[in-house]
């Protein structure tokens, strides 16, 4: 497509993905926020980073982690027990050698608690020596996941619902590009900012590069966000949209990119949420579904079941 269609006082010089244009039609942003990018060559060491991955992961990968490193460390610390000679091991009622590894094993999830039962106890310098050593990874150990449960927990993040699809719908005698979005949280944000930006493919001097436009938006800020918002970038003769068809927008591989931030009054910082629309999940011509209800105790309130509905309509 060529740029003549575009405003250029509203495209930005690089959004920070590049102008050059991907032989992969994949999106920039994925649905959750992560960016569609990978960066390779670089040091296996100097990338990696326990910390942020164990805060940034999902809890169910967290526990497992958790959960999966106990049970290691203790197999591993039970091996050395066993190497050393069970014989070092007061107390063990096993009779075979699984029996006796369990009994080790267990000995082991006692002693790096530092429950100590005291039915199973070290005999001898070596034995005492790993179950001494064995008790402080433990400590150590407890210390940095309650660290990591911390950071997670007083780590502030935004939960905001995106509909599933945004639409090209009638608006004031023209159409809008639009989409919905609510907090999936009971938290109070106030002061959200929404930044939408259309990434699209044009061509320049014979060549196809990437160019990012601004989408001035019907109201840019809102101040409270109890309820839903339906955001809206009306196509007028400013828009870098007008005069666009869907069959052109698709050619050109259009993306639109959301930026929303607000404050967060639990923890009175800052909070950011990001995600996408490609052109496969605009719909031309509908419009949201009214989602508001009548109340019979006066409150307002909003029917989220259909949140994502909408219905089609002639432009």
């Amino acid at each position: 497509m060529n740029k003549k269609h575009f405003p250029s006082q509203d495209e930005f010089s690089d959004l920070g993905f590049g102008l050059k244009v991907s032989s992969q039609k994949r999106r920039l942003i994925n649905k959750d926020g992560s960016f569609n990018v990978e960066r390779r060559g670089l040091p296996f060491f100097q990338s990696l980073s326990f910390y942020h991955s164990l805060v940034e992961m999902t809890w169910l990968k967290f526990n497992c982690v958790v959960v999966l490193s106990y049970i290691v460390i203790n197999f591993l610390f039970a091996s050395i027990y066993t190497l050393i000679g069970i014989n070092h091991l007061g107390g063990i009622t096993g009779t075979t050698f699984w029996g006796q590894f369990l009994d080790a094993y267990f000995f082991s999830g006692q002693t790096i608690t530092t429950v100590g039962y005291g039915v199973i106890h070290p005999i001898g310098f070596w034995a005492s020596t790993v179950s001494l050593i064995e008790s402080m990874t433990g400590l150590l150990g407890f210390a940095l996941a309650t660290g990591l449960l911390y950071g997670r927990f007083s780590r502030p993040n935004a939960k905001i619902l995106y509909s599933k699809r945004a639409v090209i719908a009638p608006y004031r005698g023209i159409t809008a590009f639009e989409f919905r979005i609510a907090n999936a949280r009971k938290n109070q944000l106030i002061d959200v900012d929404t930044v939408v930006i259309l990434s699209m493919k044009v061509t320049e001097r014979e060549q196809i590069v990437r160019r990012f436009f601004e989408l001035p938006l019907e109201r840019k800020v809102i101040n409270f966000f109890p309820l839903t918002w339906t955001i809206v970038h009306p196509i007028n003769e400013d828009s870098p949209m007008y005069g666009i068809t869907f069959d052109e927008l698709k050619k050109a591989g259009a993306e639109f990119l959301i930026l929303i931030k607000a404050f967060d009054d639990t923890f009175s910082q800052s909070v950011h949420s990001r995600s996408s629309y490609t052109i496969d999940e605009l719909i031309w011509g509908a419009k949201f579904k009214n989602i508001y209800i009548d109340s019979q105790n006066g409150i307002t309130a909003v029917d989220m079941r259909i949140f994502n509905e909408i219905e089609s309509i002639q432009l």
